[in-house]
């Protein structure tokens, strides 16, 4: 029988950038025409994030939440390391990246194989200097099992998903940096150099109506008034189902099988209701208390409107782990939740593994 390992984490790009870029998307969002004055307004703001932006615009403050997410990406690194997957299976998005107009599929397996691509095309798209200095070409190997993710898919669809696979990226995109991300903080000490696992990517169109609408980013709000939305993504209780196939699709095996939910939750920049500008962070609560509580119930009757609201579009890649580990029977082991108003979302980080908590 297979052995399963359930992590949770974020793919926050600018992460992999200096303390003094990381409050990029706030400042940028600042200067967006629309945004009523008030609520640009630092003192109408929370306590926490009147802290975190203080008087330099968040660059001091960008340390300590660096730090707290260092720890986490360690822990869940060194839980990783202690299970010896054969296998690392990861949930993560496409920000108009692999997919665009000429196909959006709602999920993906990408039967890629070794692929070597570039290590910081997200930072050095924007000047920004990646943290670990290195030369902005740098490339990194990302492992993969072609093979293994073809007999993936085809379980998936046997067990009645229709799942689309891919066997090469498109020649002009940037390889979806939710997985590359994961691997260059899997592995943060060498930036994704040493990390010695196969993954298997499944991408997930978190972004459904906004996907091409927004190109899988943010948006003024004169371009969102006369924007025409895409159709939805798939609904999260389809997330929780496909992660349990997942799991039915390796228990008969002698596999070691880690499962990667790679995103933040809230994210600042997809939250229309509040201008851009932070987070909605009491509907990331609600969601991680019943994460904590092991509700699978609350998170199963999330509608895909109340995600959009809340800006939790990337949340489906965890409604897969959840999915996953309900299935295997896995209980919460550890997890944490790394609250931040200034630095775009808050960020989740989850152990599923064998043993009490």
């Amino acid at each position: 029988m297979a052995e399963f390992l359930g992590l949770g984490m974020t793919h926050y790009p600018l992460l992999a950038g200096l303390d003094a870029n990381m409050a990029g998307l706030l400042r940028y969002s600042l200067t967006d025409p629309d945004i009523p004055a008030a609520e640009k307004d630092p003192a109408a703001w929370p306590a926490l994030m009147q802290a975190e932006w203080g008087d330099d615009e968040g660059r001091s403050s960008a340390a300590g939440h660096r730090s707290a997410l260092v720890a986490g990406l360690t822990r869940v690194r060194a839980t990783l390391d202690e299970f010896r997957p054969d296998l690392v299976v990861v949930f993560g998005d496409d920000q108009y990246e692999n997919f665009r107009e000429e196909v959006v599929p709602p999920f993906c397996v990408l039967a890629y194989g070794d692929i070597e691509v570039p290590a910081f095309a997200y930072l050095n798209e924007r000047g920004i200097p990646n943290a670990w200095g290195q030369p902005d070409d740098s490339t990194v190997l990302l492992r993969g099992d072609a093979s293994a993710s073809r007999s993936l898919a085809d379980a998936l669809i046997a067990d009645g998903f229709d799942m689309a696979y891919s066997y090469r990226k498109r020649a002009d995109a940037h390889f979806p940096h939710a997985i590359l991300n994961t691997q260059l903080f899997l592995d943060y000490e060498h930036a994704g150099q040493k990390l010695p696992y196969p993954l298997l990517a499944i991408t997930v169109n978190c972004y459904g109506q906004h996907a091409i609408a927004r190109r899988g980013g943010w948006a003024r709000f004169a371009e969102i008034a006369d924007e025409q939305l895409d159709p939805s993504g798939p609904k999260p209780a389809r997330c929780i189902d496909l992660g349990a196939a997942i799991v039915r699709a390796y228990r008969d095996t002698d596999l070691r099988i880690a499962v990667v939910a790679s995103s933040s939750w809230s994210h600042a920049f997809l939250c229309d209701k509040l201008w851009h500008l932070r987070p909605d962070t009491p509907a990331d609560r609600r969601l991680y208390e019943a994460l904590v509580a092991g509700d699978l119930d609350i998170w199963r009757a999330v509608t895909s409107d109340e995600i959009v609201d809340a800006g939790q579009h990337e949340m489906l890649n965890w409604f897969c782990l959840l999915g996953a580990m309900a299935e295997a029977g896995l209980p919460l082991q550890w997890s944490e939740l790394v609250e931040s108003d200034v630095f775009n979302s808050n960020k989740c980080f989850a152990v599923y593994a064998e043993g009490s908590r």
